[in-house]
């Protein structure tokens, strides 16, 4: 396995490339900024220079990778476009190389509550609108992917079990983006998480259930 991560330098992204390379997974980080991704990311990691917004810079970015994992997302701006182009089409143009690449998984970070039009987030340039039509543009692709979908996101780690659940079924809670990766980099070798969409949030007095049993539990 070898895995291509996008928005690596981000908050969550950064915390997959942390995981993979805890896991002996080689790994490529598309950065924008190699210099902030020096300071940021592993030295195992392999820098590659791109941007999902660039298509022709994906193909020899994504090389002889094998998974895709991407955590690609809008910052907050005054750019009324930047989570139409951020989230919808950087995601439309990964899965189009990655199609043409044959990758054997493509796992996507979304948001909980993509499906509620009048989310507040969607006050900020219709956000979760842009994520639901990435999600849907996936799912139609005809590649292997698990969409995780996490719930409000916490920079600091904590103890308290995840609770995974399936599509429009979680509306509030938080998680560790710690917690994310490693539900991402799972998605990766979980026979039951293909082709699904999964809601993550981590809660204290859950029962701790292993990743084999959180994934075969969501339908």
């Amino acid at each position: 396995m070898k895995a291509f991560v996008a928005g690596a330098t981000g908050e969550t992204g950064r915390r997959i490339v942390q995981e993979l390379v805890k896991r002996n997974i080689p790994v490529r980080a598309l950065v924008r900024n190699l210099e902030t991704a020096k300071e940021i990311l592993p030295a195992q990691a392999e820098l590659i220079v791109g941007d999902v917004l660039k298509p022709e810079s994906l193909s020899a970015a994504i090389a002889d990778s094998t998974v895709i994992l991407s955590a690609t997302g809008a910052k907050p701006s005054f750019d009324p476009t930047g989570p139409y182009k951020v989230d919808y089409e950087g995601t439309k143009n990964l899965v189009d190389v990655a199609k043409t690449k044959g990758i054997e998984h493509f796992v996507m970070v979304s948001s909980l509550c993509v499906s509620q039009l009048f989310h507040p987030l969607n006050l900020f340039w219709l956000i979760l609108v842009w994520k639901k039509q990435a999600e849907e543009y996936l799912e139609k692709s005809g590649l292997s992917y698990t969409i995780v979908r996490p719930g409000g996101l916490k920079n600091e780690d904590n103890p308290d079990p995840v609770v995974m659940s399936s599509a429009d079924t979680l509306f509030d809670g938080s998680i560790p983006r710690t917690k994310v990766a490693q539900v991402c980099v799972e998605a990766l070798s979980q026979p039951e998480a293909g082709n699904k969409i999964v809601e993550v949030v981590a809660k204290p007095e859950v029962p701790d259930k292993t990743w084999d049993q959180l994934f075969a539990g969501v339908v």
